[in-house]
């Protein structure tokens, strides 16, 4: 079995660790530990004799639930399998552009939808302790720029005023906004509000990240009317199942696990950041997101693999970001006993 590009792979991971996947702590993929919310499982409890019949393919209900979320006409929203799948005709409009620049390091998953429609990709250098970029060329009105605020994996959080200028520059821009939601609502810094001001401006939001639901495979783009027609066009009929669909539109509505959410995410993750700044040969980077980048002086994937086999926990090595290879890892904010754990099973493995 090849070593996984992606985290939360515990199939190869319990292969390592000689163990059943049932026992591996993951801290390599990015999600709430505090999910699916009650109000999902109920969702899908009371719903299984949907599965007799095929979803309704204009998800008229989960649209008009997402824009009263948001404010907006049920005609801005498409509904995906995933942002995954949004990527992908995120990627087939970017590469109709002269040039798409990205910050680097990146979602890996970007790459995938680029070069899909052979697009011409521009890197753009990301300082990954300040979380400071800068595109400087000309004629922008013929590219597209696609980045995700906060930003994987460094979790930093970009502001509205840092990306504005690029709306008006930039022939199309493209958010990943997937981790935007572990941020209370007066933190975010959101520009979904201005969508209906720049017909240029894609947002991509995830509901399987924050909802604890990556196996439902469900997110959603807010964007002008005429970029989502012609998506629809080009993609299967049904792309989203019916439980997935009266999932999201339950939890979008659940106040109560927001809340409870936030309230854990910010004393868990400072808790945690300390810890791993008194462990000596790492560094961490502090984020807004609910995951850490962290430096290290022993090798990221010799580390995940004594974790692994002496701990059964599994971190995500930063390999397939070329930019960090083995000098960095990432790991997701758990519960305080599991980031305890994890703390001690590094501190012994430094």
């Amino acid at each position: 079995m090849t070593r996984p590009l992606h985290g939360g792979n515990l199939a190869w991971a319990a292969m390592i660790a000689g163990c059943p996947e049932s026992l591996i702590t993951d801290f390599s993929a990015s999600i709430n530990p505090l999910g699916p919310p009650k109000s999902a499982i109920a969702a899908i409890q009371s719903h299984l004799s949907t599965i007799k019949h095929y979803p309704d393919p204009n998800y008229t209900q989960l649209r008009s639930v997402l824009a009263q979320e948001h404010d907006l006409s049920p005609d801005w929203i498409l509904a995906g399998n995933g942002v995954a799948e949004l990527l992908t005709w995120v990627g087939r409009d970017l590469a109709q552009k002269e040039t798409t620049y990205i910050l680097s390091p990146a979602f890996g998953d970007y790459s995938r939808a680029l070069k899909a429609f052979s697009a011409s990709v521009q890197l753009i250098p990301l300082d990954i302790d300040q979380g400071n970029w800068e595109i400087t060329s000309s004629n922008l009105d013929q590219c597209g720029l696609l980045l995700n605020n906060p930003h994987n994996p460094t979790g930093h959080l970009f502001s509205q005023a840092q990306i504005f200028p690029y709306l008006d520059s930039f022939g199309l821009v493209v958010i990943d906004e997937a981790f935007m939601d572990f941020l209370p609502p007066q933190q975010q810094e959101s520009l979904i509000e201005y969508v209906q001001d720049y017909p240029n401006l894609i947002i991509l939001r995830s509901l399987t990240k924050f909802y604890s639901l990556p196996g439902l495979r469900i997110g959603y783009a807010i964007a002008h009317p005429d970029c989502l027609k012609r998506w629809q066009q080009w993609r299967d009929p049904w792309s989203i199942n019916s439980l997935a669909d009266v999932v999201a539109q339950t939890v979008i509505q659940d106040r109560d696990f927001q809340q409870l959410t936030w309230d854990w995410l910010l004393p868990a993750r400072k808790t945690l950041f300390q810890n791993l700044v008194n462990i000596s040969g790492l560094k961490p980077i502090l984020g807004k997101a609910n995951y850490l980048l962290v430096k290290t002086d022993l090798a990221s994937s010799q580390l995940q693999e004594i974790l692994l086999k002496q701990h059964q926990i599994l971190i995500r090595d930063c390999l397939s970001f070329a930019e960090l290879s083995d000098a960095y890892f990432r790991i997701a904010v758990r519960s305080p006993d599991e980031n305890e754990r994890l703390v001690k099973a590094l501190s012994a493995s430094l």
